[in-house]
Protein backbone atom coordinates (compact mmCIF):
# COMPACT_ATOMS: atom_id res chain seq x y z
CA UNK A 1 0.00 0.00 0.00
CA UNK A 2 2.84 2.33 0.67
CA UNK A 3 4.93 2.03 -2.26
CA UNK A 4 1.47 1.95 -4.35
CA UNK A 5 1.09 5.45 -2.85
CA UNK A 6 4.64 6.32 -3.51
CA UNK A 7 4.41 5.51 -7.06
CA UNK A 8 1.33 8.22 -7.66
CA UNK A 9 3.03 11.00 -5.79
CA UNK A 10 5.76 10.67 -7.27
CA UNK A 11 3.54 10.91 -10.83
CA UNK A 12 1.45 13.19 -9.62
CA UNK A 13 4.67 15.71 -8.24
CA UNK A 14 5.74 15.36 -11.91
CA UNK A 15 2.78 17.28 -13.24
CA UNK A 16 2.41 19.93 -10.80
CA UNK A 17 3.99 22.94 -11.37
CA UNK A 18 5.85 25.98 -9.81
CA UNK A 19 6.59 24.20 -6.70
CA UNK A 20 7.47 20.16 -5.46
CA UNK A 21 3.96 18.99 -3.60
CA UNK A 22 5.47 14.88 -3.34
CA UNK A 23 4.17 12.40 -0.81
CA UNK A 24 5.95 10.29 1.14
CA UNK A 25 9.76 11.17 0.17
CA UNK A 26 11.06 13.07 -2.32
CA UNK A 27 11.49 11.75 -6.06
CA UNK A 28 14.78 10.99 -7.63
CA UNK A 29 15.04 13.66 -10.07
CA UNK A 30 14.20 16.36 -7.56
CA UNK A 31 16.99 14.80 -5.27
CA UNK A 32 19.45 14.64 -8.71
CA UNK A 33 18.33 18.23 -9.68
CA UNK A 34 19.13 19.49 -5.54
CA UNK A 35 22.89 17.96 -5.88
CA UNK A 36 23.76 19.15 -9.05
CA UNK A 37 22.21 23.00 -8.52
CA UNK A 38 23.96 22.43 -5.12
CA UNK A 39 27.70 21.67 -7.06
CA UNK A 40 26.55 24.73 -9.98
CA UNK A 41 25.79 28.08 -7.65
CA UNK A 42 27.57 29.98 -9.78
CA UNK A 43 25.52 28.81 -13.18
CA UNK A 44 22.57 32.09 -13.99
CA UNK A 45 19.70 29.37 -14.06
CA UNK A 46 19.50 25.56 -14.92
CA UNK A 47 19.75 24.27 -18.57
CA UNK A 48 15.80 23.90 -18.33
CA UNK A 49 15.09 28.33 -18.11
CA UNK A 50 18.12 29.11 -20.60
CA UNK A 51 16.96 26.38 -23.29
CA UNK A 52 13.46 27.88 -23.14
CA UNK A 53 15.24 31.16 -23.69
CA UNK A 54 16.63 29.74 -26.92
CA UNK A 55 13.86 28.88 -27.93
CA UNK A 56 11.82 31.25 -27.59
CA UNK A 57 14.32 34.36 -27.50
CA UNK A 58 16.41 32.61 -30.43
CA UNK A 59 19.44 33.00 -28.13
CA UNK A 60 23.03 31.08 -28.41
CA UNK A 61 23.27 29.25 -25.08
CA UNK A 62 26.24 31.65 -24.10
CA UNK A 63 23.95 34.81 -25.30
CA UNK A 64 21.22 33.25 -22.99
CA UNK A 65 23.50 33.64 -20.12
CA UNK A 66 25.15 36.60 -20.84
CA UNK A 67 21.62 37.75 -20.50
CA UNK A 68 20.34 36.30 -17.43
CA UNK A 69 23.81 37.73 -15.50
CA UNK A 70 22.68 41.92 -17.03
CA UNK A 71 19.13 41.28 -16.37
CA UNK A 72 20.36 40.34 -12.68
CA UNK A 73 23.08 43.23 -12.77
CA UNK A 74 20.12 45.47 -13.88
CA UNK A 75 17.79 44.25 -10.97
CA UNK A 76 20.55 45.28 -8.57
CA UNK A 77 21.16 48.30 -9.94
CA UNK A 78 17.42 49.76 -9.85
CA UNK A 79 17.01 49.04 -6.28
CA UNK A 80 19.82 51.60 -5.85
CA UNK A 81 18.95 53.75 -8.43
CA UNK A 82 15.22 54.47 -6.81
CA UNK A 83 17.01 55.52 -3.54
CA UNK A 84 19.79 57.42 -4.77
CA UNK A 85 17.56 59.33 -6.81
CA UNK A 86 14.65 59.59 -4.40
CA UNK A 87 11.98 62.43 -5.57
CA UNK A 88 13.39 62.65 -8.75
CA UNK A 89 13.28 59.19 -9.88
CA UNK A 90 11.18 58.21 -13.09
CA UNK A 91 11.24 55.06 -13.27
CA UNK A 92 13.70 52.05 -14.68
CA UNK A 93 13.35 49.38 -17.73
CA UNK A 94 16.02 46.88 -19.25
CA UNK A 95 17.19 47.11 -22.82
CA UNK A 96 17.56 43.73 -24.15
CA UNK A 97 19.82 45.04 -27.13
CA UNK A 98 22.48 47.07 -25.06
CA UNK A 99 21.29 44.79 -22.12
CA UNK A 100 21.76 48.14 -19.80
CA UNK A 101 19.30 49.59 -17.16
CA UNK A 102 18.12 53.26 -18.35
CA UNK A 103 17.02 55.12 -15.40
CA UNK A 104 14.62 58.17 -15.56
CA UNK A 105 14.75 60.81 -13.64
CA UNK A 106 12.87 64.75 -13.30
CA UNK A 107 15.18 67.71 -13.96
CA UNK A 108 16.01 68.43 -10.47
CA UNK A 109 17.85 65.18 -10.06
CA UNK A 110 21.08 66.30 -8.44
CA UNK A 111 24.00 66.38 -10.82
CA UNK A 112 25.99 63.84 -8.38
CA UNK A 113 23.41 61.31 -8.64
CA UNK A 114 23.45 61.51 -12.15
CA UNK A 115 27.34 60.57 -11.99
CA UNK A 116 27.10 57.90 -10.15
CA UNK A 117 24.22 56.15 -12.10
CA UNK A 118 26.05 56.57 -15.15
CA UNK A 119 29.38 55.30 -13.68
CA UNK A 120 27.59 51.93 -12.43
CA UNK A 121 26.63 51.64 -16.01
CA UNK A 122 23.07 52.82 -16.16
CA UNK A 123 21.96 54.78 -19.35
CA UNK A 124 19.96 58.07 -17.98
CA UNK A 125 17.14 59.78 -19.28
CA UNK A 126 15.58 63.07 -18.25
CA UNK A 127 11.81 63.57 -17.86
CA UNK A 128 9.17 65.50 -16.85
CA UNK A 129 6.86 63.31 -14.62
CA UNK A 130 8.26 61.68 -11.64
CA UNK A 131 7.80 57.98 -10.85
CA UNK A 132 5.39 59.12 -7.36
CA UNK A 133 3.56 61.48 -9.23
CA UNK A 134 2.83 58.91 -11.99
CA UNK A 135 1.80 56.47 -9.60
CA UNK A 136 -0.58 59.31 -7.86
CA UNK A 137 -2.21 59.48 -11.48
CA UNK A 138 -2.27 55.71 -12.00
CA UNK A 139 -4.11 55.43 -7.91
CA UNK A 140 -6.82 58.01 -9.25
CA UNK A 141 -7.65 55.97 -12.18
CA UNK A 142 -7.44 52.81 -9.92
CA UNK A 143 -10.85 54.59 -8.35
CA UNK A 144 -12.77 54.96 -11.81
CA UNK A 145 -15.69 52.70 -12.64
CA UNK A 146 -13.59 50.72 -15.80
CA UNK A 147 -16.50 49.66 -18.58
CA UNK A 148 -15.29 46.08 -19.96
CA UNK A 149 -14.01 48.41 -23.13
CA UNK A 150 -11.03 49.30 -21.08
CA UNK A 151 -8.71 46.35 -20.74
CA UNK A 152 -6.16 47.57 -18.30
CA UNK A 153 -3.86 50.55 -17.20
CA UNK A 154 -0.43 51.03 -15.69
CA UNK A 155 2.71 53.28 -15.69
CA UNK A 156 4.61 53.47 -18.64
CA UNK A 157 8.27 54.71 -17.72
CA UNK A 158 9.52 54.58 -20.87
CA UNK A 159 6.53 56.70 -21.97
CA UNK A 160 6.56 58.41 -18.96
CA UNK A 161 2.78 58.61 -19.15
CA UNK A 162 -0.28 56.45 -17.65
CA UNK A 163 -1.05 53.99 -20.26
CA UNK A 164 -4.43 52.87 -20.83
CA UNK A 165 -5.15 49.94 -23.38
CA UNK A 166 -8.69 49.88 -25.07
CA UNK A 167 -9.98 47.02 -26.50
CA UNK A 168 -9.52 46.91 -30.30
CA UNK A 169 -12.62 48.40 -31.79
CA UNK A 170 -13.91 49.76 -28.58
CA UNK A 171 -13.01 53.00 -28.42
CA UNK A 172 -15.64 54.62 -29.68
CA UNK A 173 -18.19 53.27 -27.39
CA UNK A 174 -19.99 55.97 -24.65
CA UNK A 175 -18.53 54.12 -21.51
CA UNK A 176 -14.66 54.17 -22.67
CA UNK A 177 -15.12 57.62 -23.92
CA UNK A 178 -16.50 58.98 -20.60
CA UNK A 179 -13.56 56.61 -18.85
CA UNK A 180 -10.62 57.80 -21.04
CA UNK A 181 -12.05 61.91 -20.58
CA UNK A 182 -12.07 61.20 -16.97
CA UNK A 183 -8.89 59.60 -17.11
CA UNK A 184 -6.82 62.33 -18.52
CA UNK A 185 -8.38 64.90 -15.78
CA UNK A 186 -6.32 62.39 -13.47
CA UNK A 187 -2.81 62.99 -15.10
CA UNK A 188 -0.71 62.49 -17.96
CA UNK A 189 -2.58 59.91 -20.11
CA UNK A 190 -1.63 57.72 -23.43
CA UNK A 191 -4.09 55.78 -24.87
CA UNK A 192 -3.33 52.33 -26.66
CA UNK A 193 -5.01 49.55 -28.50
CA UNK A 194 -5.07 45.76 -27.72
CA UNK A 195 -6.22 42.80 -29.47
CA UNK A 196 -8.87 41.60 -26.93
CA UNK A 197 -9.93 42.02 -23.18
CA UNK A 198 -7.97 40.20 -20.35
CA UNK A 199 -9.29 36.65 -18.77
CA UNK A 200 -8.31 34.55 -16.22
CA UNK A 201 -6.89 31.08 -16.87
CA UNK A 202 -8.68 28.53 -14.76
CA UNK A 203 -9.91 25.52 -16.47
CA UNK A 204 -12.58 22.78 -15.60
CA UNK A 205 -11.28 19.65 -14.05
CA UNK A 206 -9.29 17.71 -16.51
CA UNK A 207 -7.75 14.32 -15.34
CA UNK A 208 -4.10 14.10 -14.54
CA UNK A 209 -3.58 17.81 -14.20
CA UNK A 210 -1.34 19.33 -11.17
CA UNK A 211 -4.62 20.08 -8.34
CA UNK A 212 -8.13 21.05 -8.32
CA UNK A 213 -10.57 22.41 -6.33
CA UNK A 214 -14.21 21.78 -7.13
CA UNK A 215 -14.64 22.17 -11.10
CA UNK A 216 -11.65 24.18 -11.51
CA UNK A 217 -8.29 23.33 -12.19
CA UNK A 218 -4.92 25.19 -11.89
CA UNK A 219 -1.41 25.55 -11.29
CA UNK A 220 0.64 25.48 -8.51
CA UNK A 221 2.90 28.68 -8.24
CA UNK A 222 6.02 28.46 -5.50
CA UNK A 223 6.21 26.62 -2.52
CA UNK A 224 6.01 28.59 0.79
CA UNK A 225 7.31 26.64 4.43
CA UNK A 226 3.81 24.71 5.39
CA UNK A 227 2.06 24.83 1.63
CA UNK A 228 1.88 27.23 -1.36
CA UNK A 229 0.97 30.00 -3.48
CA UNK A 230 -1.21 29.84 -6.12
CA UNK A 231 -3.62 32.63 -7.97
CA UNK A 232 -7.44 33.70 -5.89
CA UNK A 233 -9.62 33.30 -8.73
CA UNK A 234 -8.92 29.16 -8.20
CA UNK A 235 -10.74 29.01 -5.06
CA UNK A 236 -12.29 30.70 -1.65
CA UNK A 237 -10.87 30.88 2.03
CA UNK A 238 -11.81 26.56 2.58
CA UNK A 239 -12.40 24.95 -0.53
CA UNK A 240 -10.52 21.67 -0.47
CA UNK A 241 -7.70 21.01 -2.91
CA UNK A 242 -6.86 17.85 -4.58
CA UNK A 243 -4.17 16.49 -5.96
CA UNK A 244 -3.85 14.72 -10.09
CA UNK A 245 -4.38 11.36 -8.32
CA UNK A 246 -7.30 12.84 -6.17
CA UNK A 247 -5.81 12.77 -2.58
CA UNK A 248 -6.31 15.44 -0.22
CA UNK A 249 -3.46 18.22 -0.83
CA UNK A 250 -5.17 20.85 1.73
CA UNK A 251 -7.29 23.98 1.84
CA UNK A 252 -7.23 27.17 0.84
CA UNK A 253 -6.46 29.39 4.28
CA UNK A 254 -6.68 32.68 2.54
CA UNK A 255 -7.76 33.94 -0.98
CA UNK A 256 -8.45 37.37 -2.49
CA UNK A 257 -10.54 38.01 -5.91
CA UNK A 258 -10.88 40.11 -7.73
CA UNK A 259 -9.12 43.08 -6.04
CA UNK A 260 -5.87 41.26 -5.71
CA UNK A 261 -5.37 37.74 -7.35
CA UNK A 262 -3.56 35.53 -5.05
CA UNK A 263 -4.41 32.09 -2.80
CA UNK A 264 -2.44 30.18 -0.31
CA UNK A 265 -2.65 26.41 0.10
CA UNK A 266 -1.42 24.29 3.29
CA UNK A 267 0.03 21.16 2.37
CA UNK A 268 -0.48 18.45 4.78
CA UNK A 269 -1.81 14.55 4.55
CA UNK A 270 1.42 13.63 3.16
CA UNK A 271 2.09 15.92 1.26
CA UNK A 272 5.76 18.44 1.40
CA UNK A 273 6.86 21.27 -0.25
CA UNK A 274 10.17 22.64 -1.71
CA UNK A 275 11.50 24.87 -3.97
CA UNK A 276 11.39 23.55 -7.59
CA UNK A 277 9.85 24.87 -10.57
CA UNK A 278 9.14 21.86 -12.51
CA UNK A 279 10.44 21.14 -16.64
CA UNK A 280 7.74 18.53 -17.25
CA UNK A 281 10.47 15.67 -18.36
CA UNK A 282 10.95 18.62 -21.73
CA UNK A 283 13.80 20.16 -19.63
CA UNK A 284 15.48 19.80 -16.36
CA UNK A 285 14.11 21.34 -13.62
CA UNK A 286 14.44 24.98 -11.78
CA UNK A 287 15.53 25.66 -8.17
CA UNK A 288 13.79 28.88 -6.56
CA UNK A 289 16.69 30.85 -4.49
CA UNK A 290 15.16 33.96 -3.86
CA UNK A 291 12.37 36.76 -5.02
CA UNK A 292 14.58 39.39 -6.07
CA UNK A 293 12.11 41.76 -8.52
CA UNK A 294 13.36 41.43 -11.89
CA UNK A 295 12.86 45.37 -14.03
CA UNK A 296 10.65 46.07 -16.64
CA UNK A 297 12.03 44.80 -20.02
CA UNK A 298 13.85 41.61 -18.36
CA UNK A 299 12.93 38.11 -19.57
CA UNK A 300 10.86 36.09 -18.05
CA UNK A 301 9.30 32.34 -17.77
CA UNK A 302 6.49 30.75 -17.10
CA UNK A 303 5.35 26.96 -15.89
CA UNK A 304 2.11 26.49 -16.37
CA UNK A 305 0.06 22.92 -16.19
CA UNK A 306 -1.39 22.93 -19.62
CA UNK A 307 1.00 24.98 -21.92
CA UNK A 308 4.81 24.12 -19.88
CA UNK A 309 7.71 26.43 -20.61
CA UNK A 310 7.29 29.31 -22.54
CA UNK A 311 9.18 33.11 -22.45
CA UNK A 312 8.87 36.74 -22.79
CA UNK A 313 9.70 39.97 -21.21
CA UNK A 314 8.14 42.14 -18.32
CA UNK A 315 6.14 44.80 -20.15
CA UNK A 316 4.47 46.70 -17.09
CA UNK A 317 4.93 46.35 -13.34
CA UNK A 318 1.71 47.86 -10.89
CA UNK A 319 -1.01 46.91 -14.13
CA UNK A 320 -4.92 47.47 -12.88
CA UNK A 321 -6.14 45.04 -15.42
CA UNK A 322 -10.25 45.09 -15.66
CA UNK A 323 -11.40 41.18 -15.76
CA UNK A 324 -15.07 40.91 -16.03
CA UNK A 325 -15.55 39.71 -12.56
CA UNK A 326 -13.80 43.34 -11.35
CA UNK A 327 -10.63 44.95 -11.45
CA UNK A 328 -7.27 43.56 -10.47
CA UNK A 329 -4.11 45.65 -9.02
CA UNK A 330 -1.09 46.07 -9.25
CA UNK A 331 -0.21 43.30 -11.46
CA UNK A 332 3.19 42.73 -14.04
CA UNK A 333 2.07 42.20 -17.23
CA UNK A 334 4.33 40.70 -19.67
CA UNK A 335 4.29 38.88 -23.76
CA UNK A 336 4.69 35.37 -22.23
CA UNK A 337 1.75 33.20 -23.42
CA UNK A 338 -0.42 31.07 -21.59
CA UNK A 339 -4.14 29.40 -21.88
CA UNK A 340 -6.86 27.60 -19.19
CA UNK A 341 -5.37 25.32 -16.31
CA UNK A 342 -1.94 28.06 -16.32
CA UNK A 343 -3.43 29.91 -13.57
CA UNK A 344 -1.27 29.83 -10.16
CA UNK A 345 1.60 28.60 -12.12
CA UNK A 346 5.26 30.69 -11.69
CA UNK A 347 6.66 32.99 -13.24
CA UNK A 348 10.43 32.84 -12.97
CA UNK A 349 12.92 34.91 -14.06
CA UNK A 350 16.56 33.34 -13.81
CA UNK A 351 16.50 31.38 -10.47
CA UNK A 352 14.41 34.50 -8.32
CA UNK A 353 10.77 33.75 -8.04
CA UNK A 354 8.44 36.58 -9.47
CA UNK A 355 4.74 35.64 -9.02
CA UNK A 356 2.23 33.67 -10.04
CA UNK A 357 0.23 33.30 -13.44
CA UNK A 358 -3.58 35.31 -12.90
CA UNK A 359 -4.80 35.65 -16.82
CA UNK A 360 -4.30 37.67 -20.31
CA UNK A 361 -5.26 37.39 -23.39
CA UNK A 362 -4.30 35.28 -26.37
CA UNK A 363 -3.03 31.64 -26.66
CA UNK A 364 0.53 29.84 -27.24
CA UNK A 365 -0.27 29.39 -30.54
CA UNK A 366 -1.24 32.49 -31.79
CA UNK A 367 0.62 34.86 -29.11
CA UNK A 368 -0.86 37.40 -26.29
CA UNK A 369 -0.15 38.48 -23.09
CA UNK A 370 -0.02 37.88 -19.71
CA UNK A 371 -0.23 39.42 -15.89
CA UNK A 372 0.72 37.94 -13.03
CA UNK A 373 0.24 38.56 -9.18
CA UNK A 374 3.64 39.43 -7.57
CA UNK A 375 5.12 37.17 -5.69
CA UNK A 376 6.15 39.59 -2.62
CA UNK A 377 3.32 41.15 -2.14
CA UNK A 378 1.60 37.61 -1.54
CA UNK A 379 4.00 36.47 0.60
CA UNK A 380 3.66 40.22 2.81
CA UNK A 381 0.08 40.02 2.72
CA UNK A 382 -0.05 36.55 4.63
CA UNK A 383 3.23 36.42 6.37
CA UNK A 384 4.59 33.35 4.48
CA UNK A 385 8.39 32.56 3.92
CA UNK A 386 9.22 31.76 0.15
CA UNK A 387 10.82 28.45 0.04
CA UNK A 388 14.16 28.40 -1.26
CA UNK A 389 17.38 25.79 -2.16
Amino acid sequence: MRRTRLTHACVAALLMIGSWTAAGTLPASASDTAGSAARADSAPASAALLQAMQRDFGLSPARAEARLAAEQRAADLETEAVEAAGSAYGGAWFDAESEKLTVAVTADADASTVRDLRSSGAAVRVVEHSARQLDAAKSRLDRLDAPSGVSSWSVDPTANTVVVNVVEGERADNDVRRFLSEAREAGPVTVRTVEAAAETFAAGTVGGDPYYTGNVRCSIGFSVHGGFVTAGHCGGVGGQVRGWDGSYIGNFQGSSFPGDDYAWVNVGSGWWTVPVVLGWGTVSDQLVRGSNEAPVGASICRSGSTTHWHCGRVLAKNETVNYSQGAVHQMTKTSVCAEPGDSGGSFISGDQAQGVTSGGWGNCSGGGETWFQPINEILGRYGLTLHTA
